[in-house]
């Protein structure tokens, strides 16, 4: 009825474009995008877009109807993301409606800003801090300057190699997957190609003055192999060695006695897990129940202010940060840590850089935050870019605001020579966004994926495992088949 109502109503514009919100720490990017539509769905705003919508869709075949899946059936404002963030980073998402879903694939090439913080003293299978344990290392060595001077090895153009805990795949197979198994990779891992045009540091965390903290669950021995067997590959691809490095008698014992271990207490597992499951007929003989139809509760109205969807199955992905009371790992003041900008160019996995600069400073390290704070012309504090509050706020709050970041976009595609990627918005936001301290910033992320596509490897990274990742993680990290951000 509230949307018979709304369609009746309807008489504006339809609204497309695209616009930037702030994700929430926890949260899929997936997640963000449902939570919108939960919002924009029953607007007065969208309503336009819907009618004409249910239009097209009275207008169509009855092959054309059955040819639709059941998610696609729903009636809904269209959206969909340019590049995913990892469940455990925050900052920018671009965010397409209607027919800017179509650009978002521009996205692809633009750059990105990017602010995380790095805690020495230990490395994870994920390279952050929702990973398991790999390996500790000393930290009393690392200093400001020991980094400021490692730091100058990640600028321009190298190689890099993407975290295991990643979306790639090798042989139809993600990589995280061998990592779960405690199965070799069959091949080297793919480097790519990246550029680090900014990089500095913005704080510097001397040892006990920081709450941040490295996880307290170890990963398996056969787990500990592969992730070491994965390192000891990248260090010879980045050198340029060309043999590799053969394993003495008693490190291939390890690994076999590691492996043999990890088969047999999974086999454990599984048997039990067979224990738990009651037998019964085949599939085929079981009686069909015939279940009646769930009871859906009406469509929240966007202008109720305080109320909003319960946590769907994107959010709460990974732990909040620890406290100022949160015991610490370690003994003594502990390791420090640094909180570092940089500007990268697509495909660029941050987690990656504190891991290798961890490496590089013989200490180990992992990301314990990550904001996105730039991609393309979208940034944090702009028109063009919600706090994700907004929207929990009603209608009479987001709606202007989501008004304004759309008219942003389309006056940018408006003027001679723009891109879709969101270059054209420079001149804009110079007159639009109120003045305030220049910063160097800039960023970048993967392409536009569809919310059901990047759903699966998003819950991966926040599950964790699973990880805007560089790009990719829901561990997680997932985040994702196209991506390349988070972590």
């Amino acid at each position: 009825m509230r949307f018979a109502k709304a369609f009746k109503m309807a008489t504006g514009p339809v609204l497309d474009g695209v616009f930037g919100i702030n994700k929430p720490m926890g949260m899929s990017s997936a997640q963000v995008i449902r939570d919108c539509q939960s919002v924009f769905n029953p607007s007065s705003l969208f309503a336009t877009m819907l009618q004409e919508e249910k239009a097209l869709r009275d207008r169509e075949s009855k092959y054309q109807h059955q040819r639709r899946k059941s998610v696609k059936k729903q009636l809904q404002v269209k959206m969909g993301h340019g590049g995913t963030l990892d469940p455990l980073a925050t900052g920018v998402l671009i965010l397409g409606v209607g027919k800017g879903t179509k650009t978002l694939q521009n996205f692809l090439m633009c750059t990105k800003t990017y602010e995380a913080v790095v805690l020495f003293g230990a490395s994870t299978d994920s390279y952050d801090r929702v990973g398991r344990l790999v390996k500790k290392g000393q930290y009393d060595e690392v200093t400001r300057p020991a980094v400021e001077e490692a730091l100058k090895g990640f600028r321009g153009k190298f190689k890099q190699v993407p975290p295991l805990y990643s979306a790639l795949k090798m042989e139809g197979k993600p990589l995280y997957e061998y990592a779960r198994e405690g199965k070799p990779i069959p091949r080297e891992i793919d480097m790519r190609d990246v550029e680090v045009t900014e990089l500095e540091i913005v704080e510097w965390y001397e040892p006990g003055t920081h709450n941040h903290r490295w996880p307290t669950e170890e990963a398996g021995q056969a787990e500990k192999n592969l992730v070491d067997s994965v390192w000891r590959v990248a260090r010879r691809q980045t050198t340029d060695q060309t043999e590799p490095e053969k394993l003495t008698p008693e490190q291939e014992a390890e690994e076999t006695r590691a492996l043999a271990e990890y088969q047999s207490s999974k086999r454990a597992a599984e048997e039990r897990v067979d224990g738990l499951v009651r037998e019964g007929e085949p599939p085929s003989k079981r009686k069909k129940v015939r279940r009646e139809p769930k009871q859906q509760d009406p469509p929240m109205m966007s202008g109720a202010l305080g109320t909003f969807p319960p946590a769907g199955r994107g959010s709460n992905l990974v732990p909040p940060p620890p406290s100022a009371d949160t015991p610490p790992p370690w003994e003594g003041k502990g390791p420090p840590a640094v909180k570092i900008r940089m500007t990268v160019t697509s495909g660029f996995y941050v987690r990656s850089l504190c891991h290798d600069l961890g490496e590089k400073l013989g200490s180990g390290a992992l990301m314990a935050e990550l904001v996105r704070t730039r991609q393309g012309e979208f940034a944090l504090g702009q028109e063009n870019c919600l706090e994700y509050d907004d929207i929990l706020k009603g209608e009479e709050v987001w709606s202007p605001k989501v008004q304004r970041a759309l008219s942003l976009w389309q006056e940018a595609q408006a003027r001679p020579g723009a891109s879709s990627s969101g270059n054209g918005l420079a001149a804009v936001n110079q007159q639009a966004a109120p003045a305030q301290e220049e910063e160097k910033t800039a960023g970048d992320k993967k392409p536009q994926e569809s919310v059901e596509k990047v759903e699966a490897a998003e819950q991966i990274t926040g599950a964790q495992e699973e990880a805007s990742k560089e790009t990719p993680g829901e561990k997680s990290i997932g985040e994702a088949q196209a991506q390349t951000v988070t972590a």
